[in-house]
Parts: structure tokens; sequence; C-alpha cells
């Protein structure tokens, strides 16, 4: 009992700390498809709401849009990492994230006690979006080459307003990464840049991405618990960090740019991984920060 206590006691000062403060999460990965980190998830985010933080979810869904596409026949092409989206497969991209995923992560942290409403870019305008202008560099000193990628875009705007409705109210939103251009067209957004450009419209004090790796990793293979800025942008550029890990740091630093208090890359396997990296001394994951 004395153990538990002591527990609390040590969670104390973050509570303190990010009272009324607002946390954008982006959740993905494993822990959207394992039972128990399924759980876990909404139970921390309830726990948030509850103790005064207000919580913003962003959540992804690659794996479940690859799945639905295989069912009707469709195969899924990808550039340099990048989804190909043409109108039907946007159509299942939106069918997928803003109807069946996002309407089971409300219903979800609702089963735990929380009061969260769905969402996509489109409501509210709350994303106004643009088409992502993507280049590839085939390498051998050769300059990068634009590729049409579809309907894929990226942020244009965030509609404040909106997010400061839910943080003076006890609603929890959950939002699901698809945005209206101009001309009323849909664009699929990467859930991080999402959450990236939401944390950093609304100055959160924090921005979460929840990964499946224990976090940013050294050229060692070790983790690296804290980043600066300097340190981030360095990383990027001597070529230590891979694969998926390069968009998120980067988003990360544009986050922290933008008046992000801190961002954390964390393990979303681990049970609970949001209490251990806010309400823990130790924490878990890697810290990007200024």
């Amino acid at each position: 009992m004395v153990e538990k206590a002591s527990i609390l006691i040590e969670a104390l000062p973050y509570i303190r700390r990010f009272y009324h403060k607002t946390v954008v999460i982006k959740y993905g990965g494993h822990a959207m498809v394992a039972d128990e980190l399924k759980e876990s998830f909404a139970q921390d985010i309830v726990l948030m709401k509850y103790i005064g933080i207000n919580p913003i979810v962003v959540h992804g869904g690659g794996p479940q849009i690859n799945e639905m596409l295989a069912r009707i026949g469709k195969k899924s092409d990808f550039r340099a990492g990048m989804r190909v989206t043409d109108e039907e497969t946007m159509d299942i991209v939106e069918m997928v994230l803003a109807g069946k995923l996002n309407k089971e992560i409300v219903t979800l942290i609702n089963r735990h006690g929380g009061q969260a409403v769905g969402l996509s870019g489109k409501d509210g305008r709350l994303l106004q979006a643009r088409k992502l202008q993507f280049y590839h560099s085939p390498g051998n000193n050769e300059p990068p080459e634009l590729i049409d990628i579809g309907l894929v875009g990226e942020v244009d705007k965030v509609n404040v307003e909106i997010l400061r409705i839910f943080e003076q109210s006890h609603l929890i939103p959950v939002i699901a990464p698809v945005g209206a251009g101009e001309n009323g067209e849909t664009y699929n957004i990467n859930a991080d840049l999402v959450a990236g450009e939401i944390a950093g419209a609304i100055e959160a004090a924090k921005l979460v991405l929840m990964t499946d790796v224990s976090g940013v990793l050294d050229a060692k293979g070790q983790l690296i618990s804290s980043m600066t800025l300097d340190e981030a942008a360095e990383a990027l550029r001597d070529g230590t960090l891979r694969g998926g890990m390069i968009p998120k740091v980067q988003c990360a630093v544009d986050a922290v740019n933008a008046g992000v208090g801190k961002v954390h890359i964390v393990d979303g396997r681990l049970p609970h991984a949001i209490l251990l990296e806010m309400f823990t001394d130790a924490g878990i994951g890697t810290e990007i920060r200024k």
C-alpha cells in the first residue's frame, strides 16, 4: 500500500504542472491492434481528462486501410514510403479512418468513462488541406523529382476555435487525419503531421507520438532519452535516423519550433505508455525539447 501511495506522490508534480494544459496524442501502430493495449490507452486518456488535463487524440490506421483495400481486391501502391491515393483509394481511406476506426476509438474511450467525440478534419473545417508536393531523390547526385501521389495532402490551416471549445468542456476530441481542400476535394494526411500541426497551432504543453519502437536510437542502437532541437537536427542530417523515425523526428522539431513545450516519442507496445512517460520521473522513450 505504501508503494502505491509513493507512485501517486511521484505523479503529483506532473499532474500539477499539466493541470488545465492540452496534450496532443498521436495514436497508432500496435497500440491500435492488441486488445490489452487498446484498453490501457483508453484508460490513460480518460484518467488524463479526469485529473484536469485536456487530451486531443489524432489516430492513424495504415494497416487497417491496407486490409480493407485487399478485401476489395485493390493493391496498395507506395512511392518512397508514401501511399498513392487515387479517388477510389481515398474513398476507402475516408471510410476506414473517419468511419470505422474513429468510432471504434470513441466507443472504447466512452466505455472506460470518458465522453469522446469523433471528428475528421472535414468537420467544421477543422483541417484545411492542400495537395502535398512530394519530391523524391533518386540518388547518384540526380536532382529530386516531383512525384504525383494523388490525393495526399498536408495541413494548410487548423481551425483553433473548435479545439478551444473542447479544451473548455468535458469532451475528448478524437480526430481522423482527413482534410478538405479549397475546392472541397478530400485529402489523406499523415497522422503524425496532423498531430504536429494541431499541437503547434494551439501551442500544446506536450505532443506524444506513439510508435512501435522504444524511441529514437543512436548509431549504436541505444535509446536516446532526451534530445535538444540542435541534437535532433544533427541526427536528421548525419544519417543517425532511419526509415519511419525520420518523419517523426522532423515532425517533433517542427512542433517544438511552433511552440509545443516538449515532444515525446514513446513505445506504444508498452501498456499505459502515456502515463509512464507523463507522470514518472524516469519516463520512457525519447523527449525532444528546446
